[in-house]
């Protein structure tokens, strides 16, 4: 059995790419209040929420169970809209070597839709550990919060 893999998923959403990528490269604090399945945030250590040297403590929802962790911004790319964070400590190091969230938004079409990509790569402690599939549900959800809270506040100022 294989002990590292790698997890992707393209999800379609309304919002242009800038503006969703903008929640997750400079307002990531507001996950907690936008995502039904983060259930808190806190900085642990430092004092901008995205900065490297930044460690942020996490309690969120998968597969019905409350679960916590750390992370640390690893990469920020801007230009192509893409950050890469490690995750650590919780119930992550209960199952994974190591475990790193990367996110990238891309530009659809013309009418401002755009695809955000998110990856999960993994290292299981063990041949025992299943893969974190109940992940993807994780980011799936949290995409679509996201996109429907950035989607009726852009309509809101249209009105």
């Amino acid at each position: 059995m294989v002990l590292s893999g790698k997890l992707i998923t393209e999800l379609g959403i309304k919002t242009p790419a800038e503006k969703f990528y903008k929640l997750f490269a400079a307002e990531l604090h507001e996950a907690q209040v936008i995502c039904e399945r983060v259930h808190h945030t806190k900085l642990h250590e430092g004092e901008d929420w995205h900065d490297t040297a930044t460690v942020k403590h996490w309690t969120y929802v998968i597969d019905g169970e409350v679960h916590t962790c750390y992370d640390t911004l690893e990469e920020v790319d801007e230009q192509n809209k893409k950050n890469t964070w490690k995750l650590f400590g919780g119930d992550i190091d209960k199952h994974y070597k190591s475990f790193k969230l990367t996110l990238q938004v891309i530009d659809k079409a013309e009418d401002g839709t755009a695809v955000a990509k998110w990856t999960v790569e993994f290292e299981k402690i063990n041949e025992d550990i299943h893969p974190p599939n109940g992940w993807m549900d994780y980011i799936s959800q949290c995409t679509r919060d996201v996109d429907a809270h950035l989607s009726k506040a852009r309509a809101a100022r249209k009105d």
